[in-house]
């Protein structure tokens, strides 16, 4: 037998046991014909653009170039100051000096005229027993009855408090004020746009029945606030009718007339012109002078 018979033979045995399950081992299967590719487009076509024609599509960046980058802590010795107070009065423990000049990026170790500014800033506040610095917060509390407490010593002094200046004092002061307002303790004025809190009173009648400060009914507070006022036309003849009249202040001040002003694009009109210099009215300024005698 020759090669190329034993070569067939052997093919053949190793179809036999090949196995056809798969779709893609079929010997008989054939495969899906490949699309052609496109021929690129000629000038003759209507539809023919130009490659210099397209726009190339820009890459979207998120850089919003009207703002200054952030480089960090400046250079300037006042605004690495501002970094380092500010970051200090973030935080509600106290804070080594190494610490804050890693954490702000600021040279306070270095620079010897920073480290003197920020020691003698009025919020700063130095223990030399355990070598930390913290921040002077206007008020000092960590709990909400301490919280009550500023503000009932506010109140008693005829001003309110500022959320903000709390808040700044202890991040969990708005929780707190709203619970006290709650428990009708204290008095919450908030913002017209979004109701956000803004000034805290302490509330000074409670709302029992033994100390008159119960709630109004809501069908009174709506009588209320239906309640119109008439012009300043009717009420001045309403106040007539009973024999009175406004009061001083309620009373509009008379105006002086206002002159009118003329119309633009007239004649201008001709200033007279003071003379100081009347001692030279007899000489002739366009001759040489010539003193006396000569």
């Amino acid at each position: 037998m020759s090669k190329l018979a034993k070569d067939s033979a052997a093919f053949k045995s190793v179809l036999k046991r090949q196995d056809y399950t798969s779709w893609h081992s079929q010997p008989n299967s054939t495969p899906a014909p490949v699309p052609a590719p496109a021929p690129p487009p000629s000038e003759a076509d209507p539809d023919f653009i130009p490659s210099s024609s397209k726009k190339k599509s820009r890459p979207k960046s998120n850089v919003v170039w009207s703002q200054p980058a952030d480089t960090g802590s400046g250079n300037n010795v006042n605004t690495q100051l501002v970094y380092a107070v500010d970051y200090l009065k973030s935080t509600p423990n106290p804070t080594r000096l190494e610490d804050i000049a890693l954490l702000t990026n600021t040279p306070l170790l270095e620079d010897p005229v920073l480290l003197e500014k920020f020691k003698a800033h009025d919020r700063i506040l130095y223990n030399p027993k355990t070598d930390l610095y913290s921040y002077k917060h206007e008020y000092n509390f960590r709990n909400k009855p301490a919280l009550l407490t500023e503000i009932q010593r506010a109140t008693k002094s005829g001003r309110g408090i500022h959320v903000k200046a709390l808040k700044e004092a202890w991040k969990e002061a708005p929780a707190a004020i709203e619970e006290l307002e709650a428990e009708g303790e204290v008095l919450v004025t908030r913002t017209v746009k979004d109701g956000q809190l803004r000034m805290v009173f302490w509330n000074e009648i409670k709302p029992t029945e033994d100390s008159g400060g119960v709630p109004v009914e809501k069908e009174f507070m709506d009588l209320w606030h239906d309640l119109k006022l008439p012009d300043d036309v009717e009420l001045r003849r309403e106040l007539a009718k009973e024999g009175l009249q406004l009061t001083a202040a309620a009373q509009a001040p008379v105006r002086a007339p206002t002159k009118k002003k003329g119309k633009r694009g007239g004649a201008p009109r001709q200033r007279q012109v003071r003379l100081t210099n009347t001692h030279l009215a007899d000489v002739d300024l366009t001759r040489d002078y010539v003193p006396p005698g000569k």
